[in-house]
């Protein structure tokens, strides 16, 4: 008699869909299922494993032995394993033992729908079916409203494993960051956090972005109902949740995606499309259905069964190009000749349709360091259909202009007005991102020049001209205080340098910046529209002064923005305004003592009848030195 019995979740309906690559919620039929069937306690159990000879679930209940619990193949030529083992549920490891029909191959595998994982460098799945009482009720309703495109954007970058640790070096649980980190991001001011990937993954040095179990939060920080409690806590604090996706690779271990039944399953076959040296790493078919049927699957599940806010989608241009990171004779042109890869942009664009259409109020955004056009414009114009995309332009250029000494910035000024070129071809997002404090690039703060007094100013004005600058904005952790050493996955973040004045003066601005952000609607509403902003001066070169308004959907909200990059202050410098009247009055400056400025009084004089930069009206102000300056 066997020990498995005949039982499917699966309608003939579900594998059409799952063959043609349409079936979006494929987590709630594959994987393990506890359940009930004729009064019988148990777990279902589904896997693809199309050139399997025979699939096996194996783990303690059977001592590992593959003989004892065979699955059944489905007659559909779906490729589809399945069945109930009767008397094993919750909290059970397990693993498929596969024999493959392609030359003699055996694999060991973890569940791809594993809700949980062991606890690396333990790779078993677990059963996994706890349930959880969602209290963000009030967020989900009114949560289109708080993450439109036209409303503020200021993204926290959150590390978990490295933000802070306990008892010397011990991570914190899902639980302790549901105080700790929600109270701080609450504080701070921040309107959204992005997760680095919290899936579960294999080797700590990846920082998360070589996935092995991508349904299951990983198993570091606790079980999947403890990163439900993290993402409830800061939903009911009015904080939205963005989590990395790796749809771009995945690692070659074992126990993972690749060569999963003996066969080229979920890699492309292909090495030219199949493996990324960059990373090591293989690169999903995504001209195969069920493939697409898992990675769209994937993304809606983590909106759908974690209320995540937005994905922020990882690598998009790795996936884009045929020729990415390779040399000639290493890849091989499309249909029509050129670089493109026009199944993953075809996945791309369904996967962006499927979340939008699926979910009120949601973002993609794309990682994309190209000049791929339409990244950020939706699909039914021409577009890869994602809500914004991230500027690393913006951020190469404007932090190369950062670590040069004042004296030579004159000669450079046209490495912070380029941006102003290209900022509305695309919704842009500011990023300040972990990948530019890693690998002896130095920290934001150790990039700047002079001495410490110049270093914190300059690192001040960074931060108010990204909060000025059109677009979202987003500041990876530590940067927020000006963490001096770069960042080191395997420590927390260096806390104990808020007892000094330097440090817990970028950390208020940071704070009043997030707070001015919030209550000014000139700098969100037109954030990704050329009507937005405008020039007051982008040409003293001489004196390194930038000027320009800030504008919404009301002219009284216009701001004015007054930059100076040198730590030499500009006293009586004029300023031509649109205004007809009305004394100006000083809203933010940089250089105010709390954050550690030289506290200078900016004197805006009253509106004079002197024309000047194309404008009426006039003022004249002292720019303090290395400062920003916002005032109406």
């Amino acid at each position: 008699m066997s020990n498995v019995t005949v039982h499917s979740l699966f309608t003939e309906f579900d594998i059409n869909l799952f063959k043609s690559g349409k079936h979006y919620r494929l987590y709630e039929k594959l994987g393990s299922h506890p359940m009930e069937v004729d009064g019988v306690k148990g777990t279902y159990f589904a896997v693809w494993a199309p050139t399997a000879r025979t699939v096996s679930v194996i783990g303690n209940f059977n001592a590992w032995n593959h003989g004892e619990h065979e699955l059944n193949v489905r007659w559909d030529a779906s490729g589809i394993w399945e069945g109930f083992i009767p008397n094993i549920g919750h909290g059970e490891v397990y693993k498929y033992k596969i024999f493959s029909n392609n030359h003699g191959a055996v694999t060991e595998k973890a569940d791809p729908f594993a809700r949980y994982c062991e606890h690396p460098p333990n790779t078993a799945s677990i059963i996994w079916d706890t349930p959880y009482t969602w209290k963000d009720k009030k967020w989900m309703g009114y949560r289109a409203d708080k993450n439109g495109l036209d409303r503020p954007y200021s993204v926290y970058e959150v590390h978990l494993g490295s933000w802070k640790k306990k008892n010397g070096n011990e991570f914190l649980s899902y639980e302790e960051l549901a105080d700790d980190l929600v109270t701080y991001v609450k504080e701070m001011g921040f309107t959204h956090v992005e997760f680095m990937p919290i899936m579960e993954y294999p080797y700590d040095p990846s920082w998360g972005y070589q996935l092995t179990g991508y349904f299951a939060p990983t198993s570091r920080f606790g079980a999947p109902e403890g990163f439900k409690l993290l993402v409830d806590k800061l939903h009911q604090n009015d904080i939205g949740v963005i989590l990395d996706w790796v749809p771009s690779h995945f690692p070659e271990d074992a126990h993972g995606l690749g060569f999963f039944d003996g066969s080229h399953l979920y890699e492309h076959p292909d090495r030219r499309k199949g493996y990324h040296p960059d990373w090591k790493s293989l690169i999903f078919n995504y001209g195969r259905n069920e493939v697409r049927a898992f990675l769209i699957s994937n993304a809606i599940f983590w909106l759908d069964q974690f209320h995540a806010d937005a994905l922020r989608v990882d690598a998009v241009a790795s996936m884009i190009y045929l020729d990415y990171s390779r040399e000639e004779g290493e890849w091989e042109p499309n249909m029509y000749g050129n670089n493109e890869n026009l199944e993953s942009l075809s996945f791309i664009r369904e996967l962006n349709q499927a979340v939008y259409s699926s979910f009120d109020g949601v973002q993609t955004i794309a990682e994309e360091s190209t000049a791929f056009s339409g990244v950020s414009r939706p699909v039914d114009h021409g577009g890869l259909g994602f809500g914004m995309k991230w500027m690393m332009g913006w951020m190469h250029d404007t932090l190369e202009y950062f670590k040069k000494d004042p004296i030579n910035r004159k000669y450079h000024q046209n490495d912070l007005t380029f941006s102003m070129t290209y900022a509305f071809t695309e919704n842009f997002m500011l990023p300040f991102s972990h990948d530019e404090v890693v690998y002896g690039k130095q920290s934001l703060v150790y990039r700047m020049p002079g001495d410490e007094w110049q270093q914190f100013a300059n690192l001040r004005l960074l931060f108010g001209y990204m909060f000025t600058h059109p677009g979202t904005n987003l500041v990876f952790m530590g940067g927020e205080f000006g963490q001096t050493s770069e960042w080191n996955f395997q420590q927390s973040l260096d806390w104990h340098l808020l007892d000094y004045e330097v440090h817990s003066g970028v950390q208020q601005l940071v704070k009043d910046l997030n707070a001015f952000y919030k209550a000014t609607p000139a700098l969100y509403e037109k954030q990704f529209s050329p009507e937005g902003f405008q020039w007051i001066d982008y040409g003293d070169h001489e004196n390194s002064v930038l000027t320009y308004i800030r504008k919404g959907h009301d002219t009284k909200n216009d701001i004015y923005v007054a930059l100076n990059l040198t730590p030499v202050p500009r006293e009586n410098y004029r300023i031509g305004l649109p205004k007809k009247s009305g004394q100006l009055k000083e809203l933010f400056n940089s250089d105010a003592k709390k954050y550690g400025g030289s506290g200078i009084e900016t004197n805006i004089s009253k509106l004079s009848t002197k024309a000047w930069h194309g404008h009426k009206k006039s003022v004249t102000m002292t720019i303090p030195p290395l400062s920003i300056v916002i005032f109406k």
